[in-house]
């Protein structure tokens, strides 16, 4: 089967780019030719609050990508639609995260399935987006109505699409493990390479911080006096998509800045390992969710994680098994944290993450792909 995977690759950056890649390489592995396109602009500036939307690193020597698609220009749009139309590959998959790439994905899928013979299928991420805008709505019909089927990574999602009214076949499918970040490290061994004192232990917040992912909230339930008497420290890894002034407003108010430690930039390929191996544990205090690919970060390398229960998270993370699923409040929060400290759980909750971990294969997310577009 000839494959074109459609949506943000090298020489973009994040978790996306991250993604797609790995999954062409699953395509790949399953016996099916694959080529990815991508952006030459994905964000106008007005949309992305972050430093850079491109990666510093050395691109994949392994996979084709065609760096061809500029979000708000639909020539660009006309073009690519066009030379897939053309090419006739047996399946195009469309990464599907946000209302504003509804147009230019829309306009892109109207042109390739014109050829009666490319499927279109979509890895929705979000169909009601975190942060609302205008448009939201008419931008996402558009796109979705272009497509012969879907595979959602929550079964919110998935309920999302059928209360839109979208009837094409879907399947709910749990998103992939992320095993592209490199073997487990031993935790002496990263704590070294962070250069982080082993007299303490380590919480983790990974990933980029936008108010729906609920750092103000760890950050007052770190404040608990009965946290505070330990020897834990909490690692915020990732960097700021918003404002930083309110939540350096929290650390001055509850004294918070000895107990913290700080990688707020973007953290490269290489080092993720380092963080999430030198943890005891991942937080993810998130207001609302989808789904996370922090969690599959964190199954990679067999660490226990705290989500809160919103959206699809707690779908992944069986509660008292591999971790905590809590209510997205600060005394919920510091209750699981003291919880695992004063109990000891972290070998109990690593077995459960090791025994859970193998459900979650990439072979299956292309089967499940291929299914939604026979």
């Amino acid at each position: 089967m000839r494959v074109v995977i459609i949506g943000p690759a090298y020489p973009l950056r994040g978790g996306l780019a991250t993604y797609n890649e790995r999954l062409a390489r699953a395509f790949r592995e399953a016996g099916d030719e694959v080529k990815l396109v991508t952006f030459s602009l994905q964000y106008p500036g007005f949309l992305f609050p972050g430093q850079t939307q491109f990666s510093t690193e050395t691109g994949p020597t392994d996979l084709t990508i065609d760096v061809s698609i500029n979000s708000v220009n639909p020539w660009t749009w006309w073009q690519v639609g066009n030379k897939l139309r053309r090419e006739k590959p047996d399946l195009v998959v469309f990464r599907f995260w946000l209302p504003f790439m509804g147009p230019a994905l829309g306009s892109i899928a109207r042109r390739i399935r014109s050829n009666r013979h490319t499927r279109i299928v979509a890895i929705t991420d979000n169909v009601i987006p975190h942060e609302k805008r205008p448009g939201d709505r008419p931008f996402t019909r558009y796109f979705l109505a272009a497509c012969h089927g879907f595979v959602t990574m929550s079964r919110s999602v998935l309920a999302d699409l059928r209360r839109l009214h979208f009837k094409q076949p879907a399947q709910y499918k749990p998103h992939p493990l992320y095993d592209n970040f490199g073997p487990l490290k031993s935790k002496p061994e990263a704590l070294q390479a962070l250069q982080l004192d082993p007299n303490y232990s380590y919480l983790l917040f990974f990933g980029f911080i936008r108010a729906y992912k609920g750092l103000d909230i760890l950050l007052e339930a770190f404040a608990d006096a009965r946290l505070a008497a330990l020897p834990v420290k909490l690692i915020i890894a990732g960097e700021y998509y918003e404002d930083a002034a309110p939540y350096e407003a929290l650390i001055q108010q509850h004294k918070l800045e000895s107990r913290l430690v700080r990688a707020t930039d973007f953290i490269p390929n290489e080092q993720v390992v380092d963080y999430f191996c030198a943890a005891d544990m991942v937080v993810q205090p998130y207001k609302n969710a989808t789904q996370s690919g922090v969690s599959q970060i964190a199954y990679h390398f067999e660490r226990p994680m705290l989500v809160t229960d919103v959206g699809g998270l707690a779908e992944l993370i069986p509660d008292g098994e591999v971790g905590y699923v809590v209510k997205p409040t600060a005394q919920a929060i510091a209750n699981a944290l003291v919880d695992f400290y004063e109990h000891q759980r972290e070998v109990e909750f690593t077995a459960g993450v090791w025994a859970r971990k193998k459900e979650f294969s990439w072979s299956e997310m292309v089967k499940a792909l291929k299914e939604v577009a026979a």
